[in-house]
């Protein structure tokens, strides 16, 4: 049997894709049993934890998640009393989501759970390669950023 043209399996596209699907599961299996939080959740209360106040549409270009999903992670987050929105002072139209301070307690809660993932993800391998691989995914996310859809 000759070797295929296309070999699924040594698609960058298709690897990233992969690996990180793996990654955020494996780490939603741990706050997901601790906090009963979803990817979709996690993600929202991630950006807010780290940026305060944003609409959510910025949730949604920062997460590169589509809107339906953080609509529905924003009325679930609300549901719990861990996202609090509020509307503009100037337009009515905008909407700001900020995590509660239940919610800020939670990410707090989180945030050691992320930091120990990454430093196992990272086991094994030397600065260098580190290095390399913050640069090499900066540089993809860099030039597909505002290219539409995620």
């Amino acid at each position: 049997m000759s070797k295929p043209d296309f070999v699924l399996e040594e698609f960058l596209p298709y690897r990233l894709s992969v690996a990180a699907n793996r990654v955020s599961r494996h780490f939603a299996d741990r706050y997901g049993a601790a906090f009963g939080l979803s990817i979709p959740e996690w993600r929202t209360m991630a950006v807010l934890g780290r940026f305060g106040r944003l609409p959510a549409r910025e949730i949604a270009a920062r997460t590169a998640m589509d809107k339906v999903k953080v609509s529905r992670a924003v009325t679930l987050l609300m549901g719990r009393r861990l996202v609090l929105r509020k509307a503009d002072r100037g337009d009515a139209r905008l909407q700001w989501l900020e995590l509660s301070a239940a919610g800020a307690r939670m990410h707090a809660a989180i945030v050691p759970m992320a930091r120990a993932l990454e430093e196992e993800l990272l086991t094994g391998l030397e600065a260098a390669e580190v290095a390399v691989l913050r640069r090499a995914l900066a540089s993809i996310g860099d030039r597909l950023a505002g290219q539409g859809p995620d």
